[in-house]
C-alpha cells in the first residue's frame, strides 16, 4: 500500500515528458557532435588549442589540462574533417561491399590480411629508420629548449614543441634557419630568451630578428660570423697568413669571422687528439699539421699501420714512415729512449737556457699515430708473439708511448693521434687521455662528446659539412673550418721550408745519457727517403751477421732480454749491420767484443 500510494503521489505529466527530454536530449547531443566533426573540432567539445578551420594552432589555450595534448588537436579543422571524412567513407564503404558480396570480401581479406600486415610492419619500420634522425633532434635540442622557453615566454608546459619551435635537424649548418613563434601578449624579456636559445641550442655566433607585429610574431635565428665554406692554400691571405705563424703554433684553420685558429704546442698543449668517424678527414688534419712542422725544419715520425695514410711525405728528408707493426714498436721504443734523454739534458741545462735556447735538447719531433684502436691491439698481439718467459707482460712500445704523454714541453716531442673512438682502453688509460689538453672533434656522437669534453656543456651539434671541426682547447669550443692542403701542396710545403736537421732516431738504440749536451746521431730509419733498407750478405767468420737468439746461445751470463734492454740502452752496442726479414743482424765480432768489455754494472 505504501508503494502504491508513492507511484500515485508522482504527477501523471512529469512521467510522460520523462522520455522525451531524454530524447530531446540525446538529439541535442548528437546535433553538437555532428556539428564539432564537421566542423573539424575536438569531439568532446573542449578547445584545447588555438587553431581554427583554416590556420593550424600553435598554443594551448584551455585550463587545467591534466596532460599532453594530443598532435591532432593542433592541426587546422579542414585537415581533421579531412580525415574524418576519409575514415567514415572507408568504413562505410567496406561496410556496403561486405553486405552485397560476403563471400568476395571475406576471401579477400583471408589473403590479404598478411600482406597489409607485412606493409604495415614495413611501413613502420621505414618511418623509424627516415625519422630517427628527426626524432633525436626533437629528445635532444627541442624538447630541452622547450622546457627552458615555456615559463619565460609564458607557454604551457603542455604544448607540443613541434608547434612553436620550428628547429630542422641541420641546424647546426651554415645556411639553417631557426624560427620560434612567440605569444601574442609579447609579455616577455628578450634578452633572457635570446640566452636561452643559445645556451640550450649550443650555438657559438647568432642574429636574432624579433618580428613582433601582426598576428604572427616570431624570431628568426641565423648563424653569424660563420666560418669560410671552404678554406684552400690558394685562397687569398692563406699562403701568406700560413707563413707567418709561428713554428710551434701551426695553422689548424679559420673559425667565425675568419678568425686563425692554432695551437701552439710549447705554451697550451705538447700533444693533439684528433676524434673522428669514419670519412671525417682525419688524415687531411694531420697533413695539414705536419707539413707546417716539417716547413719549419722538425722531424716527423709516421707510425702508419693502414700504410697508405700519408704517401705524401715519403721520401722527405727528416721523416720517418714506419708502415709495419714491428717497426712501429721499436720507433716507440727509440722515441722513449729519445724522450728521457732529453728530460736528463734539460734538467743540466736549466729553465733559463731552455727559456731562451730549446733547441739545445734537440730538433723538435713530431710522431703522428695513424688509428690508435687497431695500432695497439696490434701492438700488444706483436709483442704476444716475440716475448720471452722473461720479458714483461706489458709492451714495452706501449708503455713508451705512455711516457712521451707524460713528458712536459721541453723535451720538444710531440704527439698527433688519430681515433675513431678514444676510450680509456685504446689510449692505455684514462689518464693518458688526460695529456691531450687540445682535442678536435669531427662528426663526433653525443656519446664521444660526453667522453672526451665534458666540461663543454651542451655539446654543439655536430655538422657534416666537410672540412668543419669542433677544436677544444681550454674548456672551450671552436668551430673551425680546417685548412685542405692536397697531398702535393702538402709535400710542396713541408720540402719549401728550413731542411729536416739531419735523419730520424735510430730504431736499435739511443745514445746514452752523457753529462754534457749531446745531440741524437743520424741513424737509419724505418723507411729511407730514397729505398727500403736491404739486408747485407753474411760472410764467413767473425764478420757474419747474426741476430739476437743466435748471440745468446753464444754469448756467456747474457740473456735475451739482457740484449734486447742493451740493444736500447747501451751506447756502446753494435751498429745494426743488416736485416733478415723483420730481425736485426749484427756482424759476430762486435757482438762478442762488447761482451767482453760490457761493465758488469749493465748486464740484465
Amino acid at each position: 500500500m505504501r508503494h502504491a500510494h508513492a507511484a500515485d503521489s508522482v504527477p501523471v505529466e512529469l512521467l510522460m515528458s520523462s522520455p522525451s527530454r531524454g530524447l530531446d536530449e540525446a538529439l541535442d547531443n548528437l546535433t553538437s557532435l555532428a556539428a564539432r566533426f564537421f566542423a573539424g573540432q575536438d569531439l568532446d567539445g573542449i578547445q584545447r588549442t588555438d587553431a581554427t578551420f583554416l590556420r593550424p594552432g600553435r598554443r594551448i589555450v584551455a585550463k587545467n589540462l591534466d596532460g599532453p595534448v594530443r598532435r591532432s588537436s593542433y592541426r587546422a579543422g579542414w585537415h581533421r574533417l579531412a580525415v574524418r571524412t576519409a575514415a567514415l567513407a572507408a568504413a562505410a564503404g567496406s561496410a556496403y561491399a561486405y553486405l552485397a558480396h560476403p563471400d568476395a570480401v571475406t576471401q579477400a581479406l583471408t589473403y590479404a590480411s598478411p600482406a597489409a600486415l607485412l606493409a604495415t610492419a614495413a611501413g613502420g619500420a621505414a618511418y623509424r629508420v627516415t625519422g630517427r634522425e628527426r626524432r633525436e633532434v626533437l629528445e635532444e635540442w627541442i624538447e630541452p629548449l622547450h622546457q627552458a622557453l615555456a615559463d619565460p615566454l609564458g607557454v604551457s608546459e603542455h604544448t607540443d614543441p613541434a608547434s612553436y619551435l620550428h628547429i630542422p635537424t641541420d641546424f647546426s649548418d651554415d645556411d639553417a634557419e631557426i624560427r620560434v613563434d612567440l605569444p601574442l601578449h609579447l609579455k616577455f624579456n628578450r634578452d633572457q630568451v635570446a640566452e636561452l636559445v643559445m645556451q640550450k641550442l649550443a650555438l657559438q655566433n647568432a642574429t636574432f630578428s624579433w618580428r613582433l607585429a601582426g598576428r604572427d610574431p616570431h624570431l628568426i635565428i641565423k648563424k653569424k660570423d660563420r666560418p669560410p665554406t671552404a678554406l684552400g692554400l690558394n685562397d687569398p691571405g692563406v699562403r701568406e697568413l700560413l707563413a707567418s705563424v709561428p713554428e710551434s703554433a701551426p695553422l689548424i684553420g679559420l673559425g667565425a669571422g675568419k678568425k686563425k685558429v692554432s695551437v701552439d704546442l710549447d705554451h697550451d698543449s705538447p700533444h693533439v687528439l684528433i676524434s673522428a668517424g669514419t670519412g671525417g678527414g682525419k688524415s687531411t688534419i694531420l697533413r695539414t699539421i705536419a707539413c707546417q712542422f716539417l716547413h719549419n725544419g722538425a722531424q716527423a715520425h709516421i707510425l702508419d699501420f693502414k700504410r697508405i695514410s700519408h704517401t705524401w711525405a715519403r721520401g722527405i728528408p727528416g721523416v720517418n714512415y714506419c708502415r709495419d707493426i714491428s717497426d712501429i714498436h721499436d720507433a716507440l721504443i727509440a722515441l722513449g729512449a729519445e724522450g728521457h734523454r732529453r728530460i736528463r739534458l734539460a734538467e743540466q741545462l736549466g729553465d733559463d737556457v731552455l727559456a731562451t735556447e730549446p733547441g739545445r735538447v734537440g730538433p723538435r719531433i713530431v710522431i703522428l699515430l695513424e688509428e690508435i684502436n687497431a695500432t695497439m691491439a696490434q701492438l700488444r698481439r706483436y709483442w704476444e708473439k716475440i716475448r720471452t718467459s722473461d720479458d714483461p707482460k706489458t709492451s714495452p712500445a706501449i708503455d713508451a708511448l705512455a711516457e712521451i704523454l707524460f713528458m712536459g714541453r721541453q723535451v720538444r716531442l710531440h704527439v698527433l693521434l688519430v681515433a675513431q673512438s678514444a676510450t680509456a682502453r685504446a689510449l692505455g688509460g684514462p689518464e693518458m687521455r688526460e695529456n691531450f689538453s687540445t682535442r678536435i672533434l669531427v662528426r663526433y656522437t653525443m656519446n664521444a662528446w660526453k667522453m672526451l669534453v665534458p666540461e663543454v656543456t651542451p655539446a654543439p651539434k655536430p655538422t657534416r659539412h666537410p672540412g668543419r671541426v669542433q677544436v677544444v682547447l681550454g674548456g672551450t669550443a671552436r668551430e673551425t673550418q680546417v685548412l685542405n692542403l692536397s697531398e702535393t701542396e702538402a709535400r710542396a710545403w713541408a720540402m719549401a721550408g728550413i731542411p729536416g736537421q739531419g735523419t730520424p732516431l735510430t730504431l736499435h738504440k739511443t745514445p746514452a745519457p752523457t753529462p754534457a749536451p749531446v745531440a741524437p746521431a743520424p741513424a737509419p730509419a724505418c723507411e729511407p727517403a730514397e729505398e727500403e733498407p736491404q739486408a747485407t750478405e753474411p760472410v764467413q767468420g767473425e764478420q757474419e751477421l747474426i741476430g739476437l737468439r743466435v748471440a745468446q746461445r753464444e754469448l756467456e751470463g747474457v740473456s735475451l732480454a739482457g740484449l734486447r734492454w742493451a740493444r736500447i740502452n747501451d751506447p756502446e752496442f753494435p751498429d745494426l749491420a743488416g736485416r733478415d726479414g723483420q730481425e736485426y743482424l749484427y756482424r759476430r765480432s762486435d757482438l762478442h767484443r762488447w761482451a767482453r768489455n760490457r761493465p758488469t754494472a749493465r748486464q740484465n
